[in-house]
């Protein structure tokens, strides 16, 4: 009796013990989104697992299984596509096609287009180009001459149209030429350059690197250097640079052990950062007020139409406020990624859009004037890279091409350009201009009976599909053969100039509906009853299945 007793004793024990340490597991584990991308480790397993395979003829244009009339209208439609792009373009997808046989970034890009199964037919039969000649103001032109509307935003950088980049480029080379490409020392530009950036972010110093990707690094090194602890927390489908510590899911070959995914705008995220001690960090995209707790959307996983996209300015607002409440109250670093969005949706960013201020903010894209650049500003107590106390106790963060003298030129140029009174009235009703544009289009595209429309997050748009689709992704190629330009990416992400005018911003909206009015015409949005996105996944599913025995 008395060795029942003990040991029922020590198991209470134990179990006592263990609970705080259970509570807070099941605490973080309540805090993740339910889907894969909320779960990094069980993203990269399946990831794994899913088998390679490629549609034949005869699928890639039933996928559906629409009647067969309706396939035939598509493959008629598809080679008149194929022809057009041929036809018009043979200098440019020469040089595309000869720059794949070594340049593994086109490799990567062309393979991840669309979704995997149509990829290895659409190669051989519908190829496009990636090689341009000329830019001028919203327009690039290829190697055939053909010129297109640009909506592919250099990935975000262009926010003024090209030739301001130009400008900002010839003068900032200018300007340096007497002293050239010498790196450890500054340019007496670099003056100039922090006094302005202290005064966009309202912090107090600035380091300047290579890329927003070595900006955030540097931005979580010193928020675990200054906190003593060793997690960070990034939220569901945010994208924070290719570095493996903030990009725990597929793409990373290893897995981000000190990284936490939380849900975005949801209060367990928020009583996990009250509860934990180990977290240094918070990590913030305000892109993803357009699509919260989902990836970037990208063509290449547009498997159906279950898409979804909306901005809502005032939720996300009150949600960062209570973000910052929480990493104050907690001594808990919010880093506001404004690597896309500073100086696209207000004159001071995403802070100012939104109403919060960061303790570390980074920057990068538009505001190297065209050149490469990252920048970190921050707080002077978590700027510091050393302990007076402790001199052998460092945070290094150093760079061969930091502070580079012709990135320093082309930025201040940019600066300054930016802040002259034309371009800061870019900024007087901008958002209400951008969401009617984007109220004006859909209404287009439902008067023209075609299941497209797009959402704004100011000059970011993302286009969404309102009926059950294996095909959307082809969107992308209808969109180039008249004459508008996206990324790799294709439809998830549309970028403008910030100043496009109505005249121009009318061709695009006249392009995009005759676009996808040609797609309807040739079958692609077939409808029946049957045909649902929770049907299109789990034949996908079935597919996958079929192929992995």
């Amino acid at each position: 009796m008395d060795n029942t007793l003990t040991l029922t004793l020590v198991a209470a024990a134990a179990a006592l013990a263990a609970w705080p340490l259970a509570h807070r597991r099941l605490q973080l584990s309540r805090a993740k989104h339910p889907s894969l991308a909320g779960h990094g480790r069980m993203a990269r397993r399946v990831a794994a697992l899913i088998p390679g395979y490629h549609y034949d003829e005869p699928r890639f244009f039933g996928a559906d299984s629409a009647p067969l009339p309706v396939q035939a209208r598509r493959k008629a439609g598809f080679e008149r596509l194929a022809a057009t792009l041929r036809e018009r373009h043979p200098l440019t997808l020469a040089a595309t096609a000869q720059a794949a046989t070594g340049l593994s970034d086109l490799q990567f890009t062309s393979r991840y287009r669309v979704p995997f199964q149509f990829a290895k037919l659409l190669r051989e039969r519908l190829a496009v180009g990636a090689f341009w000649q000329a830019s001028d103001g919203v327009t690039l032109t290829d190697l055939d001459g053909q010129r297109f509307i640009d909506l592919t935003g250099s990935y975000g950088m262009n926010l003024l149209g090209t030739d301001v980049y130009k400008h900002c480029i010839a003068e900032g080379a200018a300007q340096v030429q007497a002293l050239g490409p010498v790196l450890g020392g500054y340019h007496p530009c670099v003056l100039d350059n922090v006094e302005r950036l202290k005064r966009l972010s309202g912090l107090d110093e600035v380091s300047f690197h290579m890329s927003g990707t070595e900006a955030i690094m540097q931005a979580v090194r010193l928020a675990r250097y200054h906190t003593r602890r060793s997690h960070l927390v990034r939220f569901c489908g945010a994208y924070h640079g290719w570095w493996g510590e903030v990009q725990p899911g597929p793409g990373n070959p290893r897995p981000a052990t000190e990284t936490y995914t939380l849900r975005e705008m949801h209060p367990r995220t928020l009583q996990v950062l009250r509860t934990r001690r180990d977290i240094a960090c918070v990590l913030v995209n305000p892109l993803q007020a357009l699509h919260p707790n989902s990836a970037a959307p990208g063509d290449g996983s547009l498997i159906d139409s279950s898409r979804r996209a909306g901005a809502d300015r005032a939720a996300y607002s009150a949600w960062l406020r209570a973000l910052r409440a929480v990493c104050t109250e907690r001594g808990i670093v919010l880093i506001i990624d404004e690597v896309f969005t500073g100086f696209r949706l207000a004159p001071r960013g995403a802070q100012d859009y939104f109403g919060v201020q960061g303790d570390l903010v980074t920057y990068g894209k538009t505001l190297g004037g065209g050149l490469p650049i990252g920048v970190l500003c921050g707080k002077a107590a978590l700027m510091k890279r050393y302990r007076e106390d402790r001199p052998a106790d460092i945070c290094f963060a150093r760079g061969t091409f930091n502070s580079h003298p012709y990135v320093m030129g082309a930025m201040q140029a940019f600066l300054q350009r930016w802040e002259q009174p034309d371009v800061q009235r870019l900024y007087d009703g901008l958002d209400e201009r951008w969401q009617a544009r984007a109220g004006a289009l859909n209404r287009r595209l439902q008067a023209a009976g075609v299941p497209v429309q797009v959402a704004a997050l100011s000059t970011i748009w993302t286009v969404t599909y309102t009926q059950p689709s294996r095909y959307n992704w082809l969107l992308q190629f209808y969109l180039r053969a008249h004459g508008l330009a996206l990324s790799w990416v294709g439809t998830g992400r549309l970028i403008f100039s910030l100043g496009l005018a109505d005249a121009e911003f009318d061709a695009v909206a006249d392009r995009f509906i005759a676009a996808a009015s040609e797609m309807a015409a040739g079958g692609w949005w077939w409808q029946d009853a049957a045909l649902t996105n929770q049907a299109i996944r789990r034949g996908v599913l079935k597919e996958m299945w079929s192929h992995f025995l």
